[in-house]
C-alpha cells in the first residue's frame, strides 16, 4: 500500500494566508523527506479551506522542492477548468517534475455554490463539463489536428505544447463520492479516488466495484491492476496515546467542521442551501468516520483494515484545521517512523 500527504491547509482569515501556504510547501518537503510515496493537492476558492487555492500553480513548486515523490490532484474541479488550458498546464508539469503527475479530476463541490458563481459558471453544467472534458484530456495529449464539437466546448487544436513526459500521459482519476459514479467507473475499468466514508461503507463499496470491474469483462489479473491504482481519502491524527490523539482530533476535526459550515451558510444562498440534500450532519462528516485516530498500533489496525480492501494506496490529510505545525509535525513523523514500516515490512 502507497501512503501520501493531502496537503489541505486551512487558513481562517486572509492575514494567516501567507503563513499557511508557506507552511504548506514546507511541508511537501517534509514529507518527501520521511518517504511518503506522494503529495495531494485539492482546490477550493474563496473560503480559505483550502489556502493556496490554485493546485497547479501550487504543484509547480512542489515539484521544483522535491525530487521524487508522486504530485496528484484530489482534485482540479473541473467545471472550473478550460480542458485544452488545463492540459497545457498539466503537459508542463509533468515536464517540470519528470513524469510525477496524476491528474485527479472531479466535477467539483456539491456544496459550494459560491464557488460556481464566482466563476460564471452554473452548477447545473458542473457534471456535463467533467465528462466532456474527460474525453478532451488524453486526446488533446496524443492526437494531432484533433477536433472536438459538443455542448459545452468547440476545440479546434493542432499539436499541443510541451509534450507529456509520460506516455501515453499522465494518469486522469476522478473523484468520487456515491456508489452509483462507483459503479460506472467500473464499467470503463476506470481507477477511483473515493472521498472519505465509514470504513464498513467503504469495504462494501469497493466490493461492489471490484465486482462490477469483473462483470464488465476485466480478467482478475486486470481486475487487481485498476485496484491497485485506487485511493482511499482519509484525515489523520497519530500521538503517543489514544487518548491524546482522541482530544486532538476532536478538537481540530469540530473546528474544521465549524469553518466550513459557517462559510457555506454565509456565502451561499437560502435558496442553494436548501438544494442540498446531503446535511452536513451525515455521519460520515463525524469525527469517528472521517479521521483514523490514536497511538501507533491503533491507526496501524485501521489501516491494516483498509489494506485488505486491495486498492492502491492512501490518501492521508494529516494537518486538519487550525493544527500547529508542531502537532501536525508529531503525527507525520510518529506514522513515518512507526506505522508505515510495518507495511513496508508486508510488502518485502
Amino acid at each position: 500500500m502507497k501512503f501520501s500527504n493531502f496537503l489541505f491547509p486551512q487558513s481562517d482569515t486572509p492575514d494567516t494566508d501567507h503563513e499557511v501556504v508557506t507552511d504548506a510547501l514546507r511541508e511537501a518537503e517534509l514529507t518527501e523527506e520521511l518517504g511518503f510515496d506522494g503529495v495531494w493537492l485539492g482546490e477550493h476558492h474563496i473560503d480559505g479551506a483550502c489556502a493556496y487555492v490554485d493546485p497547479i500553480t501550487f504543484a509547480a513548486a512542489v515539484s521544483a522542492r522535491t525530487e521524487r515523490v508522486k504530485i496528484g490532484f484530489a482534485a482540479v474541479q473541473m467545471a472550473l477548468h478550460h480542458p485544452i488550458r488545463l492540459a497545457e498546464q498539466i503537459a508542463l508539469l509533468d515536464n517540470i517534475s519528470k513524469g510525477r503527475i496524476i491528474l485527479g479530476i472531479g466535477r467539483g463541490t456539491a456544496y459550494n455554490f459560491y464557488e460556481y458563481r464566482s466563476y460564471g459558471i452554473p452548477f447545473t453544467e458542473a457534471q456535463g463539463r467533467l465528462v466532456e472534458s474527460e474525453e478532451i484530456l488524453p486526446k488533446a495529449w496524443t492526437t494531432e489536428n484533433y477536433r472536438h464539437k459538443s455542448e459545452f466546448f468547440d476545440i479546434d487544436l493542432p499539436v499541443l505544447r510541451p509534450k507529456v513526459y509520460q506516455s501515453p500521459h499522465p494518469p486522469i482519476i476522478r473523484a468520487v463520492a456515491t456508489e452509483a459514479s462507483m459503479i460506472e467507473m467500473a464499467k470503463q475499468g476506470r481507477p477511483l479516488m473515493l472521498v472519505v466514508q465509514p470504513d464498513d461503507e467503504t469495504e462494501r463499496r469497493f466490493g461492489v466495484y471490484r465486482r462490477t470491474l469483473a462483470e464488465s469483462g476485466l480478467d482478475g489479473e486486470s481486475v487487481e491492476r485498476v485496484m491497485a491504482e485506487c485511493w482511499i481519502w482519509r484525515n489523520i491524527y497519530v500521538a503517543d496515546t489514544d487518548a491524546e490523539a482522541e482530544k486532538l482530533a476532536t478538537r481540530v476535526h469540530e473546528a474544521n467542521r465549524k469553518h466550513i459550515t459557517d462559510t457555506r451558510l454565509r456565502l451561499n444562498t437560502a435558496e442553494e442551501m436548501s438544494s442540498v440534500k446531503v446535511g452536513l450532519s451525515d455521519l460520515r462528516f463525524n469525527v469517528e468516520n472521517s479521521m483514523i485516530f490514536g497511538s501507533p498500533d491503533t491507526v496501524a489496525e485501521r489501516i491494516e483494515r483498509l489494506s485488505r480492501i486491495g486498492v492502491g494506496g492512501l490518501i492521508l490529510h494529516f494537518r486538519v484545521g487550525p493544527m500547529t505545525w508542531d502537532e501536525n509535525e508529531h503525527s507525520l513523523r510518529m506514522f513515518a517512523d512507526e506505522v508505515m514500516p510495518r507495511f513496508r515490512a508486508i510488502e518485502n
